[in-house]
């Protein structure tokens, strides 16, 4: 086992891994920029380094000043976390070159599996039902109106490297394909310095579905039920479930077993995420894959009893998965609320600023992921979320009964937040009864969309 883990993050997931590794008996390294000097993870890690200046590409995204700290604080691993450089190849390859254990895959799967246009190829040679669209990549608008038109519309354009709803347009005809596609590949050349673009067909008001996945150095792969992560603005997830509440235990086998297959074929190790369409009709598509622990895993803790920071902690050292797929008990239902510092009213733009009170809610199934405090300073150079508000509950109407009950607890002062956006969501009658797509914000919200 580890002796010492360097995290490459910040906020609430530093938090959670530092949590994770003092229970293991691991002692752990913080590394932070001259915004987050006063971050709660700079104070419960056992050590903590200055890594640069607030912005991310002189701090949390400098490789090399993240690799000088690790090796200078003599951590023998690195949790990436999620966002950053947890899902970049070669930060992966330079940890091995350095010697330092990658708490993720390798630098090979991530490669493989980030690149969008490549995950599909290797789906479709696996027999992995993917949404119909190109194998191959695209790069001009020309050749992908023309195949746009062979796969027919509507028609989802796709950065091959994007991720968090950059880089994506929808076509519905030859009209407006070409504009579509130029901005998409604009943002994600911005973005992701990638001009590799993608089509797919577009699926009219899917559910977004994805199943979590961990797998050993062993071959050994389980997979721990799904979470519905359908309710979505702009591509980017609000709130997610589990289990979902229109999947069946036969359609739940059927869509869990695929997942192992998809992780199966590219001799995946650690925590993953297969993400899935699913239609109407109950078909369902592969999308992506993400390499790298989720935004939303609490959900999936509480349903399942299991610590996936842990998991992945182990399995990095080399041991083998705790469970075997007949271990994995779904039990219970489970949500989780994402609590950011935003304005819904002015197009949700970010609050930064100090924290003036807080009040955080508790009781029975009620959890909280954050690393916020009272006369803490939310920076405005990274992501606003503050905390992530999870629940767990019998059957989905307690849960959803739970999660009013904590929101209206919930009190942050001296920002705006989200809050009171998600206690609507919870209340409408369509999420109530499981009428839910990822349109459902767009539909039932169209006041937030403008």
């Amino acid at each position: 086992m580890f002796d010492k883990i360097l995290i490459a993050n910040r906020g609430e997931i530093a938090v959670r891994i530092i949590r994770a590794c003092r229970e293991m008996g691991i002692k752990t390294v913080a590394v932070y920029s001259e915004a987050d000097r006063d971050a709660l993870h700079t104070m419960l890690a056992d050590e903590a380094i200055c890594i640069g200046p607030a912005a991310s590409s002189q701090s949390y995204l400098n490789m090399e000043r993240i690799l000088t700290a690790c090796v200078a604080m003599k951590a023998d691993a690195i949790h990436p976390g999620f966002g950053f450089l947890s899902e970049n190849a070669r930060f992966a390859k330079l940890c091995e070159a350095c010697n330092i254990a990658f708490i993720g895959p390798s630098a090979d799967i991530i490669n493989r599996m980030g690149n969008k246009s490549e995950a599909r190829k290797t789906m479709m040679e696996a027999g992995v039902p993917v949404v119909p669209g190109t194998k191959e990549p695209v790069y001009t608008a020309e050749d992908g109106l023309r195949l746009a038109e062979t796969i027919g519309f509507p028609v989802m354009i796709k950065a091959s490297s994007g991720g968090g709803g950059k880089g994506m347009r929808i076509s519905r005809s030859r009209e407006d394909f070409t504009e579509n596609f130029h901005n998409a590949q604009l943002e994600s050349v911005k973005g992701f310095s990638d001009d590799t673009m993608y089509i797919e067909k577009y699926i009219e008001k899917p559910r977004h579905i994805e199943f979590q996945i961990m797998a050993d150095k062993f071959g050994h792969v389980v997979h721990l039920g799904e979470r519905d992560c359908s309710i979505q603005r702009r591509h980017q997830k609000v709130l997610e479930e589990s289990p979902c509440e229109v999947i069946s235990d036969e359609l739940r086998r059927r869509m869990g077993e695929t997942a192992v297959r998809a992780a199966k074929a590219v001799h995946y190790e650690n925590a993953g995420t297969i993400e899935f369409l699913l239609d109407k009709e109950k078909n369902f598509y592969f999308m992506e894959m993400n390499t790298r622990i989720q935004v939303e895993h609490p959900v999936t803790e509480m349903v399942t009893g299991m610590d996936l920071i842990k998991e992945q902690i182990r399995v990095a050292a080399g041991e083998t998965l705790s469970v075997s797929q007949e271990d994995v008990r779904i039990t219970g239902h489970a949500i989780e609320c994402r609590i950011n510092a935003e304005n819904p009213a002015r197009n949700f733009m970010p609050c930064p600023g100090t924290i003036t009170s807080v009040h955080l809610p508790g009781g029975n199934g009620v959890r909280i992921d954050t690393h916020i405090y009272q006369d803490y300073k939310v920076p405005s150079n990274y992501d606003s979320m503050l905390l992530k508000l999870i629940v767990h509950g019998k059957n989905r109407e307690e849960a959803i009964a739970k999660m009013r009950s904590a929101l209206g607890e919930l009190i942050v002062e001296g920002i705006e937040t989200n809050g009171d956006f998600q206690y609507e969501i919870l209340g409408n009658e369509a999420f109530r009864s499981g009428e839910t797509d990822t349109g459902f914000i767009e539909e039932y919200f169209p006041q937030y969309c403008k």
